[in-house]
């Protein structure tokens, strides 16, 4: 098969469906020869190189969601407990550790627990309008570096604000900068992860690989492993270093908490170390990042409804990507229990989110136990990582496979919950309960992020990544959109965190299913390669 146009020079031109010319996922997938798959893959982008690839890992290293994941939430929810009342005993009385506590909402009252649910339900609503509008906007030109810098430097900028969050009648102003810091950082994920397939792709294993099999060196089958083990190799390594980052970063952390432990802004300090470590690992990515800009905007195509268009495009073609929309069917679920974009403990997500105000509620809102616990996640993170990535080259066992493997704890830990929910004694009551709970996400939750972008990235058609990840995050955004909506209101109405369990175990248990027998990755592969090179030799053609 002869090499095509590259997709990034034909992308814009394609803001219409492709016409059903043979064009079932059937048929995509009996006519693409053995070689479309590495046809699909542009060759003249620059090679990664070791100070590039390295410059990824350290970025994320710094992004690993400490700050604004953990830290930030925190804060907030210490403020909003301080400025809140006991309403058993009237608003002169403060909140009690075991009782309720609520504060003036809405001509109301509404739960502290409740506030933060909807903090985080409007955060993933603005990250629902910003991976729509913005997503596939990052396919064309330069905007995609420019992008991720961006929403960096907001992060950023919104995580040192927090010096001036010290009073409780600043709780509004702890929520507004948890909302900026959460939704910029869920943002950078995104794009970040995005540039993702383009590095793999581009490594000098990667383009021996392709070599080889347009050489006839190796079969179809060889190449089609090969390369999802190179792909799952720089996932591993990338993850495995975010979890570096998250330990060394509260290991630090432990300097200012240890010896300032009664100073009321130590948490303050503490945060802007932790952003500050992000600040000095994250710069170098922008700095040695090369240039693979995408096309050009299309003639009389506008950036803001650019992203509108070709989400609009990518949906009707659901026939052709049945195993790609699958998946994404798969994380809209999944997303409201343990997400698989990825943030610190698996990032946005509303059981960790629940478990975490549980745990506050237990630890009373002390940063010092926070880090304490969340350095044990972190080791068992990077251990697991390894570990499960030298087990799946050692055994040669598919990423689906893998990522099954650590899907069975994501039901696992809202059905702890459920238990907590008939039981004073066990799930969620005891403070040992929270170092188990600790380990075990580490353990399993940690490596389901490397897995699950490797899956995306190979059911992603080459040369169409942002618009396809901005998809991936778009059902993450919405599906914790409503999530938090409906636990908070459970809730509010009960009176009790344990309340929100048995609703996330649900989802839980029916979006794993959908993965686990609705997704073949060896064949949506195939049909996101016929999809792209279908589509470029109909633009060719003038279809």
């Amino acid at each position: 098969m002869s090499h095509l146009v590259p997709p990034e020079t034909v992308i814009p031109s394609a803001l219409t469906p492709i016409e059903n010319h043979e064009d079932s996922a059937k048929g995509s997938c009996e006519e693409i020869s053995e070689f479309a798959v590495a046809d699909s893959v542009i060759d003249d982008e620059p090679v990664v190189t070791r100070k590039e690839l390295w410059s990824y890992y350290l970025y994320h290293n710094g992004d690993n969601g400490t700050g604004p994941f953990n830290y930030t939430l925190t804060i907030f929810q210490a403020l909003a407990h301080k400025a809140g009342y006991d309403p058993a005993k009237g608003p002169e009385n403060s909140c009690s550790p075991t009782g309720q506590c609520v504060l003036p909402w809405a001509g109301g009252v509404k739960s502290v627990s409740s506030i933060i649910l909807i903090a985080q339900g409007v955060s993933f609503a603005i990250m629902t309008l910003l991976f729509t509008t913005v997503g596939s906007m990052a396919d064309y030109g330069r905007s995609g570096r420019w992008v991720l810098l961006v929403f960096t430097v907001l992060c950023w900028a919104a995580q040192f604000a927090t010096i001036s969050l010290t009073q409780p009648d600043r709780w509004g102003l702890a929520m507004m900068m948890y909302i900026i810091g959460f939704t910029t950082f869920g943002a950078t994920l995104v794009f970040y992860t995005a540039i993702f397939p383009r590095l793999a792709r581009n490594t000098p294993h990667a383009r021996s690989l392709r070599e080889k099999l347009r050489r006839g060196d190796i079969t179809a089958e060889e190449y089609e492993l090969e390369d999802s083990m190179e792909t799952n190799r720089i996932s591993n390594l990338s993850t495995t270093h975010n979890y570096i980052g998250k330990v060394v970063t509260l290991g630090l952390n432990l300097s200012i908490l240890l010896p300032l432990a009664g100073n009321p802004k130590v948490n303050n300090y503490t945060l802007l170390l932790t952003s500050g470590y992000w600040v000095l690992l994250g710069i170098w990515w922008f700095v040695f990042q090369q240039l693979r800009p995408g096309s050009p905007l299309p003639k009389g195509a506008h950036y803001v409804t650019i992203g509108w268009k070709q989400i609009w495009v990518a949906l009707q073609q659901y026939r052709q990507l049945p195993y790609t929309f699958t998946f994404l069917a798969g994380v809209f679920l999944l997303a409201d229990v343990s997400t698989s974009l990825g943030a610190v403990e698996q990032g946005w997500n509303t059981t960790l989110n629940l478990v975490l105000i549980c745990q506050n509620d237990t630890f009373q809102f002390s940063l010092l136990q926070n880090t304490y616990l969340s350095l044990v996640d972190g080791v068992a993170s990077v251990i697991s990582t390894l570990g499960f990535g030298y087990v799946q080259r050692y055994w040669k066992i598919s990423a689906k496979r893998m990522y099954a493997m650590t899907n069975i704890v994501m039901i696992l830990l809202p059905l702890l919950g459920v238990v907590g929910l008939r039981s004073s004694k066990f799930g969620y009551h005891n403070v040992w309960e929270y170092w188990v709970y600790h380990v075990i996400s580490g353990l399993f939750i940690g490596p389901s992020y490397a897995f699950a972008q490797t899956i995306m990235a190979e059911l992603t058609p080459p040369g169409y990544n942002n618009m396809f990840f901005g998809l991936y995050g778009l059902p993450t955004s919405s599906a914790s959109l409503i999530g938090p909506n409906i636990v908070q209101a459970i809730i509010d109405k009960s009176g009790n965190n344990w309340e929100g369990f048995p609703f996330l175990l649900a989802l839980s248990t029916c979006a794993s299913l959908i993965i686990w027998f609705g997704v073949d990755v060896s064949k949506g592969k195939r049909d996101a390669a016929a999809w792209a090179v279908k589509r470029r030799s109909n633009i060719q053609g003038g279809i």
